[in-house]
């Protein structure tokens, strides 16, 4: 009988969802997971602002920004306290996160899956 290791919970506040992750993974890789509609232009390797992303709750289980996160950071709309891009914050420790996707990362999923429809905002 095997056991899972530790895992966290990541919960995207705004469209109901919540779903449970290995640590170690991303923010990106739990939206995809449970089909947050997180946008991801780049594939996810830190080379546009799509998966900007406000960690409310939870950010002590994340891994430090890096300064390639930030210099992208630094061109994203309406950064916060807490704005995190999804495919570059890794979880690295168990317990919960509440996450909020970006109007900017909201417009980028719909405009990639066109066929998804959005709901009213």
């Amino acid at each position: 009988m095997s056991s899972a290791g530790p895992r966290a919970t990541v919960r995207f506040v705004d469209q109901s969802l919540e779903v449970e992750v290995e640590l170690g993974g991303t923010i990106l890789g739990a939206a995809k997971r449970c089909g947050a509609p997180e946008g991801d232009a780049c594939g996810g390797v830190c080379a546009c602002s799509t998966c900007h992303v406000y960690v409310d709750e939870g950010g002590e289980l994340l891994s430090e920004p890096s300064e390639g996160e930030e210099d992208v950071l630094d061109k994203a709309f309406d950064v916060r306290l807490g704005s995190r891009l999804g495919c570059q914050a890794r979880i690295e420790r168990p317990g919960t996160l509440v996450v909020r996707i970006s109007n900017e990362s909201l417009d980028a999923f719909y405009n990639e899956h066109p066929n998804v429809p959005r709901p009213p905002r």
